[in-house]
């Protein structure tokens, strides 16, 4: 019998090959936000067709659903931050349905509606426990503002969903911080960061498909370079 973890560890190394084969991993030298030379880019806003749209809401509904069970966590209902956030819990939730698990979703609007239903929340209402659904975390500003929407709301937070950890050292006032960002969402909110695929999966998906991909070559060494110096 396959574990939850081997399914995880699949699953993982599935999406990192299409998040390949779609250009939206892309190995060079990037420029992060917080000002350092990166081995690779990931930006999901370039899943920016119906069938990458689905296939990446395949893998945020399976993992969601794999990881809330290994872990124990329970949920209700789903939340998107707007921008990102909005096409991603839809299409979350509608492959989640697929799985047999029907649940709501909401989103806001980063201006409120003065006209018609009006306010700043789209969809059902915020209740119960509330899963946050987002791209990845870098300054964690998104779930910050998340979480105050969802408790002013009278519902509570109870995981954050996203595609990418870097696993990497945070930065403030030009120094490295201790914890990486999702670290300290989680220590700030007692919430968990569940991840489709994190650093770790990244460098185990390079070692083991570069030899058989000219595109990959080299670049394991690099990103593990990068790790030991930036990682945490």
């Amino acid at each position: 019998m396959v574990d939850s973890n081997q399914n995880l560890q699949v699953l993982s190394d599935q999406f990192l090959q299409f998040a390949v084969e779609k250009q939206v991993l892309r190995f060079g030298e990037f420029k992060t936000k917080a000002g350092r030379m990166s081995p690779y880019f990931f930006n999901a806003g370039l899943f920016n067709t119906g069938s990458s749209l689905q296939k990446l809401s395949e893998f945020y509904a399976q993992t969601l659903l794999e990881q809330t069970a290994e872990r124990g966590i329970q949920f209700d209902m789903l939340f998107g931050p707007a921008y990102k956030g909005i096409p991603l819990v839809a299409g979350t939730t509608m492959e989640m349905a697929r799985h047999g698990r029907d649940v709501p979703y909401a989103f806001n609007r980063k201006e409120a509606k003065d006209h018609g239903e009006g306010g700043s929340l789209v969809g059902a209402p915020l209740e119960g426990r509330v899963v946050i659904v987002d791209d990845v975390i870098s300054a964690g500003t998104s779930v910050r503002e998340s979480v105050e929407i969802i408790r002013a709301n009278g519902a509570e937070p109870a995981a954050v969903l996203i595609a990418l950890d870097r696993m990497e050292k945070g930065m403030r006032d030009g120094q490295d911080t201790k914890h990486s960002a999702v670290q300290e969402v989680e220590q700030l909110y007692g919430i968990p960061v569940l991840a489709i695929a994190n650093l770790q999966d990244l460098l185990r998906y390079l070692l083991t498909r570069q030899a058989a991909n000219v595109r990959l070559a080299g670049w394991y060494e690099k990103v593990k370079e990068y790790r030991v110096r930036y990682g945490v």
